[in-house]
């Protein structure tokens, strides 16, 4: 009787629910990460970071779902990206994808010079290398899918905001988790605790050891999964959505492999 053949175990973070959970998967995050550092990044830490960034980005969503709702419609358009931020803080996030948005001209603010008067517009980087603001429409097919969850569509308009915000979001993560790397831990922005759904706080580099540079663990060339979750305190300063991020990254990503 010949031998049955044997059964493939998954391992890690790479499991099939996992894989379901974010449209943004580990090689569009390794991409992001490489146009920021040379570092190594574990699958670990890729699959935090596209969890965060997509918790980020369906929060965005459903505030501007919300606005739409407001006048029947469940097609998005900028307006309601407007709407959406200005009710809630917690979302505005990617800020610098908004001096390249028509949606947000004005908003920002004029910029002016040390004698008072407005400084031109700034242009465009010709840089080779894809930046955030270039390479945002590597995200329109997980923004379409965030969309498409919640049953809604977006003007092209409005993919185009969400694609940039993602981009230059997950960009600052990538800077914010080699930049922890770099220094050893968190050692300006405080601490937060995480509490799982139905159990207790898991041990994490998000205790209050978390200022200390020795609690970080690991090689200083790897990105692991508590750098990323360290830069997501960063990039997201407190409240309800930085609080569901991490603990969305957490279950979605227990601490196993590092490879």
């Amino acid at each position: 009787m010949p031998a049955q053949p044997a059964h493939r175990e998954s391992s890690g973070p790479e499991t099939a629910s996992v894989m379901d959970a974010s449209p943004f998967k580990p090689p569009l995050v390794k991409a992001v990460f490489r146009d920021v550092t040379s570092m190594h990044v574990s699958r670990s830490a890729a699959w935090v970071a596209a969890s965060v960034t997509r918790t980020v980005l369906t929060e965005i969503i459903d505030g501007a779902r919300r606005a739409a709702a407001e006048e029947s419609r469940k097609r998005l358009f900028p307006g309601d990206l407007l709407t959406a931020i200005g009710r809630n803080v917690e979302l505005e996030v990617g800020d610098k994808w908004y001096d390249h948005s028509p949606t947000f001209k004005g908003l920002t603010g004029a910029l002016y010079d040390t004698e008072g008067v407005i400084a031109p517009s700034r242009k465009r980087s010709r840089s080779r290398r894809p930046s955030a603001v270039v390479g945002a429409h590597r995200f329109e097919a997980g923004v379409k899918r965030l969309l498409r969850r919640q049953g809604l569509t977006a003007v092209p308009a409005m993919v185009r905001d969400l694609d940039g915000i993602a981009s230059v979001f997950l960009t600052d993560l990538a800077r914010d988790a080699a930049m922890v790397v770099r220094e050893s831990g968190v050692k300006r922005f405080g601490a937060v605790t995480l509490v799982m759904s139905g159990g207790s706080a898991p041990p994490s580099v998000l205790n209050d050891p978390l200022r200390a540079p020795s609690a970080r663990k690991g090689d200083g060339r790897t990105i692991g999964r508590d750098d990323v979750l360290a830069a997501t305190t960063i990039q997201l300063f407190g409240g309800n959505l930085r609080q569901r991020a991490l603990t969305e990254a957490c279950e979605a990503t227990p601490n196993t492999s590092a490879a």
